[in-house]
């Protein structure tokens, strides 16, 4: 069984100095959000001063972020710097004591403060979070439901479209990530590659205005892990709008306009990717990549 607040969820909704340089066309200047008047891109989400507390661990020290229309923004650090933490903040996945959080320009309006702060409106919640879809590490398919029934299924429930659309624009996707013809099978009968790629294609029939994946190839075997590579790749050029946790640094070069280094629950250093791969300003950065390379 999977937990119940990732199925809310999914119903709603070589050395690293010398990476290959990313194909991506537009770097915005900084994607923090006291730089945003440089990001010509209107934000889909945007964060300002996010605290984000475990009882006496504070993971997130006043966050700001911004995740532009049409951008990759990449989240790289060690284990525990609050990558992931950040990105289920994003979707309210995981509740800020503090901090701002707009989608679509939006802000989200709070009730409380510190550790009882709660979204003082869960419509206005439910309502914008069928603009994002989340990827998780785990896939997190349902085992009971074919794959067409698993990238059906919230497009049906929570957005009431018609059975007829989101069949085909449901298949028309698995086609897309390379199983078209896995849609009557179970996800039992798909290797962990299969399943993520499944996965993906059921966070893009919610049509959303942004991705949010969660280290998406960390649970796959390297070869496994090309498969949903090359699809991420293909979605970074289209231009739509991505927010990335990952430990790849290569795939973070190659698909990044935005890269953000967190350390210890605070932004350390962030900017294009030639800048943070081949150029790192800070020493922190620099030991991250080379234990990276290392590894």
């Amino acid at each position: 069984m999977f937990p119940l607040q990732s199925v809310v969820e999914l119903r709603q909704m070589p050395a690293m100095t010398a990476p290959h340089p990313s194909p991506r066309t537009s770097d915005p200047a900084s994607c923090s959000a006291d730089a945003g008047a440089a990001v010509t891109a209107s934000p889909v989400i945007q964060i300002r001063g996010l605290h984000k507390a475990y009882g006496p661990l504070e993971v997130l020290k006043g966050v700001d972020m911004v995740a532009p229309r049409g951008h990759v923004v990449t989240l790289i650090g060690s284990s525990g710097s609050g990558k992931s933490t950040l990105l289920r903040c994003c979707n309210l996945l995981e509740i800020a004591q503090a901090g701002d959080i707009s989608i679509e320009g939006e802000p989200i309006r709070w009730t409380g403060s510190g550790p009882g702060r709660q979204p003082a409106d869960r419509a206005q919640v439910r309502r914008l979070r069928t603009n994002l879809a989340m990827v998780f590490q785990q896939f997190n398919l349902w085992s009971h439901m074919t794959i067409l029934q698993n990238v059906m299924e919230a497009p049906l429930t929570v957005l009431g479209q018609p059975p007829a659309q989101v069949e085909s624009r449901a298949r028309a996707l698995l086609a897309k990530v390379g199983i078209g013809d896995k849609a009557d099978a179970w996800p039992a009968q798909l290797s962990g590659g299969q399943q993520q790629r499944a996965a993906i294609a059921r966070a893009l029939c919610m049509e959303p205005r942004a991705l949010l994946f969660d280290e998406p190839t960390s649970a796959l075997d390297p070869e496994l892990q090309q498969e949903v590579v090359r699809v991420i790749k293909d979605l970074a050029a289209e231009h739509r709008t991505m927010i990335l946790v990952t430990h790849d640094m290569r795939l973070a070069a190659d698909v990044s306009d935005h890269v953000v280094f967190l350390h210890q629950g605070r932004i350390e250093e962030e900017g294009p990717p030639d800048q943070i791969f081949r150029a790192p300003r800070t020493d922190r950065l620099r030991q991250f990549l080379s234990a990276t390379t290392a590894a």
